[in-house]
């Protein structure tokens, strides 16, 4: 999944000098584009930075602020304040009851963003999964429909040559024509969903404009539901949401803690002092021959008495916090029972594609049957033989049944996926070793 950034960086730029072509993509290659350039994976890496700042500026708190104020001009008169031509002053946190509390905070918060990121990514991922897979499936219906629509076709003519010579009803002609125009409307429901799949499947990886075509061989094998292990007890979202939680908490016991409860403050400061441009020691003529520089350091010590906004503050932390436990709490058990829905939800599919499966099968060996009966009744009269009629109406169902499969397996594919998303196994299924097809390639034809 993570490939080289000279690489990826040669694809992009092959890719947009060819933008309107039709580019042939693996499905890792498409996995990891779309984590480079997905707008959601980008805005939870902002996330993460800010809280990193966050929890940083926790720290920071005890590192002094430097403050510089400047100034000069002439005064007369009484003298309105201390005659200062700059002054330097820092101060500092040197200790702090909720301090600590304030750090925990945002360290949890940092947690759960980064949380927060894994699963952004793993949506990601499951998007590109499923979309992919989807194209590719209807890549191959559309195939399917091409070879039904041509066995339809096929059926009319033999239809209307039957009519013609007297053997056949008008019915059975008007039948075989709505059935090539039903299967026809199929296709071209099914040529808007690969139009629709190709330009989500290009947003996704950052390259609107291309038309993208599928390689089958770079999907990996689902494995059985019944072998996916939970090796996550929670999933990340959820996680991110108690580790939120935690956030708020700490934020929460911090604030109750701050009444009576003493912070220490250092500072120091320095100020030059100027009285040659006013009248400042004819009023204060202790300060003759006395120095222009003043210093000073201190330990400013605070301790709140009383402060009713505050403690309706702490209050409210302390609600909000309570609703953002329960509210990863719920978050939880929907988790878990949309995941034992989910397993339920794929064994049932597993068994309607197994079941897809015998039908297209039977059909198979129906058109098998027919083949082998017209060959040996060539020169027969016996009237009970099938017809090259048949022999269509077989093929038609046959394919048919192919498209049914495929419809069934795409659903067991997506209930899969996500499944292994829910178990924590979609990136160890998307990193499986496949065949490999060679590099993306871009072609000369236009869509």
């Amino acid at each position: 999944m993570r490939m080289n950034s000279g690489w990826v960086a040669g694809w992009l730029l092959l890719a947009v000098c060819s933008a309107g072509a039709s580019a042939q993509i693996t499905l890792s290659t498409a996995v990891g584009l779309a984590e480079q350039s997905d707008p959601r994976i980008k805005m939870a890496q902002a996330a993460v930075k800010k809280a990193a700042a966050a929890l940083k500026e926790t720290y920071d708190t005890y590192v002094p602020s430097v403050d510089m104020n400047a100034g000069y001009g002439k005064g007369v008169g009484v003298p309105t304040s201390l005659p200062t031509v700059f002054s330097l002053s820092g101060q500092s946190l040197a200790y702090n009851f909720s301090q600590r509390d304030n750090i925990r905070a945002a360290s949890s918060g940092l947690d759960a963003a980064k949380l927060q990121l894994r699963d952004t990514r793993e949506q990601v991922d499951e998007d590109v999964a499923v979309t992919y897979i989807n194209l590719d499936n209807a890549l191959q219906r559309q195939a399917a429909g091409d070879q039904e629509l041509g066995f339809a076709n096929r059926l009319q003519t033999i239809v209307q040559e039957r009519l013609d010579a007297g053997q056949d009803t008008r019915i059975e002609l008007l039948k075989s024509r709505r059935t090539a125009k039903e299967i026809e409307l199929v296709q071209l429901q099914t040529a808007d969903d690969i139009e629709t799949l190709t330009d989500h499947l290009a947003r996704l990886i950052g390259l609107p404009g291309n038309h993208l075509t599928t390689v089958s061989s770079s999907i990996p094998p689902l494995p059985a539901a019944s072998s996916l292990s939970e090796n996550q007890a929670r999933s990340l979202a959820v996680q991110s949401a108690f580790a939120n939680a935690r956030s708020k908490q700490e934020l929460a016991f911090g604030a109750s803690r701050y009444r009576l409860r003493p912070s220490f403050a250092l500072g120091m400061n320095y100020t030059r002092i100027d009285t040659g441009q006013n009248d400042y020691t004819e009023y204060y003529p202790g300060f003759l021959n006395k120095s222009d520089n003043a210093e000073s350091i201190y330990i400013n010590v605070q301790i709140p008495l009383f402060d009713r906004k505050h403690e309706d503050e702490a209050h409210q932390a302390q609600a909000e916090a309570a609703r953002a436990h329960f509210e990863a709490q719920r978050a939880q058990d929907q988790f878990f029972e949309g995941r034992l829905k989910l397993q339920h939800s794929t064994a049932e599919l597993e068994a309607h594609s197994e079941l897809a499966e015998i039908d297209r099968d039977l059909a198979q060996e129906q058109i098998n049957t027919i083949l082998v009966q017209l060959t040996a009744a060539s020169g027969s009269s016996d009237q009970q033989q099938p017809t090259p009629k048949d022999e269509q109406t077989a093929r038609l169902q046959e394919r048919a049944r192919t498209i049914d499969l495929l419809n069934a397996q795409f659903q067991l594919s997506q209930t899969e996926i996500n499944l292994l998303r829910q178990t924590g196994h979609l990136e160890e299924w998307l990193s499986t070793p496949t065949p490999s097809p060679g590099a993306a390639v871009i072609s000369s034809g236009t869509h």
